[in-house]
This record gives C-alpha cells, sequence and structure tokens, in this order.
C-alpha cells in the first residue's frame, strides 16, 4: 500500500514538475546541418530542462521563413539573419507582434561571393559586368548594393534560381559567380566536384561590409508574457556554446542524431567553418559574444534600409535588446580550449 502511494506521489510530482516548465517553440534558419548543433547540443544535454523549459527546435527553409513564422506567433523564437529581421519590420510597421532580436551569433554575416578560379575573378572588381546568380531571398543578393558600393562594382547580370541549383549553375559556366553563406556554398561546390583549392571565396566581412548576421529572435508576445523564459533559454543556449566550441566533433552528434542521414564528416567541416566565419573573430572578440555595438547595428540598419528598398527606415531600437543577456564573464565563449 505504501509502495503503491510513493508511486502515486512521485507520479503527481513529476507531473507538477512538467507542468512548471515553459514551452518554446523555436524555428531554426535551415535544415538540420553543421550550425545547428548551436542549440541541438544544449537541447541533448538538458541545458534547457535544467531551465525549467520544453524547448522543441525545428528546421527551417530560410531566415525569412524564421521571421514571418515567429511574428506569426507559430514559433516563440528562432535563429534568423538579422537583416531579415529589419526588412520584415521595415516593411511591416504596423505589424502586432514583430519579433526582437536578443543576442548575436554570428557577429559577421557569413554572405560571401564565391567564384571559380577559371574564370579570372581575383578580387570584387572583376565582378563588374559579370554574371551572378542567387536566389532572390540570398542573404549575399539582398545585400549586394552595399558590398558593390563598398568596392565600386558597377553593374552586373543577376540570374535567380532555386537554392539547390545554385551551385550546380556555377559548375556548368551559366554564371560567372554566385553569392550565398561562404560555409555552405563552398562545401555545396565540393559535393559538386570542385576542389576547395579552386574556388575564390570573398567574404563580405573582409570587403567593408560589415553587417552583422544571425541572432536568437523573440516574438514580442512571447517576450512580454515570459521574460525570465527568455533569459533561461539564453543562458542554456550560451552554456551549450561554450561545448560545442570545445569539442566540434560531439556537438556534430547532436545533429546525426536527429536527422541520421547527415554526413558527420561534412557538417563538422561546415560547423568549423561557421565558427571560424561567424562566431569566433575578431569583431565578435572584441564586442563580446552575443552583444552588438550601436554605431555598427546603426549603420547596419541605415544601409539596409537602402539597399533593401525597405517601405519604412529601420529603427535599429526596434529591432534589437541587450535585456536578457546572461552577463559577459558568462558570454566568454573565447576563454574555452578548442579540440
Amino acid at each position: 500500500m505504501f509502495a503503491r502511494l510513493l508511486a502515486l506521489v512521485t507520479a503527481f510530482l513529476a507531473q507538477v514538475a512538467i507542468a512548471q516548465e515553459t514551452p518554446v517553440k523555436f524555428q531554426l534558419d535551415w535544415r538540420f546541418e553543421g550550425p545547428a548543433a548551436m542549440f541541438l547540443v544544449p537541447a541533448a544535454k538538458g541545458y534547457f530542462k535544467a531551465e525549467k523549459l520544453d524547448v522543441t527546435i525545428d528546421a527551417g527553409n530560410g531566415s525569412g521563413g524564421a521571421v514571418a513564422r515567429v511574428a506569426s506567433g507559430a514559433y516563440d523564437m528562432g535563429f534568423a539573419d538579422l537583416a531579415a529581421l529589419m526588412e520584415f519590420h521595415a516593411n511591416n510597421p504596423t505589424a502586432p507582434n514583430k519579433p526582437v532580436a536578443v543576442m548575436m551569433v554570428y557577429n559577421n554575416t557569413p554572405a560571401a561571393v564565391l567564384a571559380l578560379k577559371k574564370s579570372g575573378i581575383k578580387a570584387p572588381a572583376d565582378l563588374n559586368g559579370k554574371k551572378l546568380g542567387a536566389p532572390v531571398f540570398d542573404a549575399g543578393r539582398k545585400a549586394w548594393p552595399i558590398f558593390a558600393k563598398a568596392n565600386g562594382i558597377g553593374t552586373v547580370a543577376w540570374t535567380a534560381m532555386d537554392p539547390p541549383l545554385r551551385e550546380t549553375m556555377l559548375v556548368r559556366g551559366d554564371i560567372d559567380a554566385i553569392t550565398g553563406f561562404s560555409f555552405t556554398s563552398l562545401l555545396n561546390l565540393e559535393a559538386r566536384g570542385v576542389k576547395a583549392d579552386d574556388v575564390v571565396v570573398l567574404p563580405y566581412p573582409q570587403y567593408g561590409v560589415k553587417l552583422y548576421g544571425n541572432a536568437v529572435i523573440v516574438s514580442q508576445e512571447f517576450l512580454k508574457k515570459n521574460p525570465d523564459a527568455v533569459k533561461a533559454f539564453l543562458r542554456a543556449f550560451t552554456k551549450g556554446m561554450k561545448d560545442v566550441v570545445a569539442d566540434p566533433a560531439a556537438a556534430v552528434a547532436t545533429v546525426k542524431a536527429r536527422d541520421g542521414i547527415v554526413n558527420e564528416a561534412l557538417e563538422l567541416r561546415r560547423l568549423k567553418l561557421a565558427l571560424d566565419a561567424t562566431v569566433l573573430t575578431a569583431d565578435a572578440r572584441a564586442e563580446g559574444f552575443g552583444a552588438v555595438l550601436a554605431p555598427r547595428l546603426s549603420l547596419m540598419a541605415s544601409q539596409v534600409s537602402d539597399a533593401f528598398g525597405t517601405k519604412e527606415r529601420v529603427n535599429p531600437a526596434a529591432v534589437w535588446s541587450d535585456a536578457y543577456l546572461p552577463d559577459a564573464t558568462s558570454r566568454n565563449i573565447f576563454a574555452v580550449a578548442r579540440k
């Protein structure tokens, strides 16, 4: 009798504990690839659970989609390019639930121009008059006017295509260069038989474009109702990021566990490339992981307003809040020893 009563009490307490967890629906910007480990690691290691969060993580199909889904209320939080968030704000000024960025993850945009060496393209100036290709929603293509202005590039001809065709068309010679995330397009080219040494990569940050990249975003409604949950999420995420930096191979194993068809070796390369290009950068070290600089944010808001031709000017104060960040010491992922 006592054993049965104890079992009932234990079950009841377990249900109470579950009920006390705050559910969080999280939308990634892309598929379950190497960089997704940044969110899958804290989930797999129970860091979210320890913060009394019940987090579900779904794959995405682009930053624009992630922003729209969080704005719609279908998701509470997400991971998206800050430029896409700015564009949504400025083009939907009366939307009631515009997401807010609360933690910068990709301190530098991963956008880049990629070309084959045999094209003769070696520097931005060589792109004058060339044929470029990218999906219409590609971050690098949308920010192209900023890159072109910074490097004195004149007219180019654009070809639009679905994402799977981008690198294929470059290899076939249909276009001279593409824009895309450096760590994605380079590996996609290799998968099509191109050697890394035969690819020219022109990263936007190295050529005068100091845009921020992807950030953790939250819907305004969720932010108002669950401010402590947002703080808890960022604490758990930061703890997980330290593990990702310390052991990328183990981190990629969580991606494999989520999607069994991924190639671990390939995704490990992708994750390491992403970390080096966007997270563990000199700018991120100077500004602090997760944070932004107000002047740089304001400049980006102005540049996005001009390049994207938004209905209204982007208000940097409306798209960003640092009120939920863990303290600077907790966010120091640069002190972690890397394997």
